[in-house]
């Protein structure tokens, strides 16, 4: 028979392995927010870093935004950008995959594994394929005039929705991704 003692410490390892980085069980939103939201942040400026831009801020009203989102997209199992707000346009990346195999970094990095065609330049000519939607996910993760991003995400049965929103968007004509050049932003793709 075990000891109190015993079980307390056994159930204290528990605790502890569980806030080590263990996956949570179902969904990433099983996770802490804070712990998803330093995640997903921290994967974002890690990739912004290595390009030379500046860091991220974590926005709670992108968030907030978000998250309705992707409880929207969990719910109808489709994946479909918002309706655009011309008086406030930010950016949106969403990704969508099996409940429960991927951890925040592995979701974000979908969207970093597009900068293999990514080619710099001015905007739409950013992509080694001649079509800017290949690069679209991450020349929005890493424009260098976008300074704040907010990520929601929410899961059905059988699949997880991430949608992240930055602002300012990103992906503009006739600008370049890694050059905060410019205030005026004529054409939106």
């Amino acid at each position: 028979m075990m000891r109190r003692d015993s079980i307390k410490s056994v159930l204290m390892a528990l605790m502890l392995l569980s806030g080590s980085g263990a996956r949570a069980q179902g969904s990433p939103a099983a996770l802490p927010p804070s712990s998803f939201n330093d995640r997903v942040l921290a994967r974002h400026n890690a990739e912004r870093v290595r390009v030379g831009v500046p860091r991220l801020l974590w926005s709670e009203s992108l968030a907030t935004g978000a998250q309705q989102w992707a409880k929207h997209l969990a719910a109808i199992n489709q994946l479909t950008h918002s309706p655009s707000d011309s008086n406030n346009p930010e950016g949106e990346n969403l990704w969508m995959g099996t409940k429960g195999a991927y951890e925040p970094e592995e979701m974000v990095q979908g969207w970093i594994n597009e900068g293999a065609q990514f080619t710099g330049g001015v905007f739409p000519k950013v992509s080694k394929t001649g079509n800017w939607a290949d690069v679209g996910h991450y020349t929005q993760l890493i424009w260098s005039k976008t300074t704040q991003v907010g990520c929601g995400v929410a899961s059905n049965n059988t699949d997880s929705y991430l949608v992240c929103r930055y602002a300012p968007a990103g992906n503009w004509m006739g600008e370049n991704p890694l050059q905060p050049t410019g205030t005026a932003h004529p054409t939106r793709k």
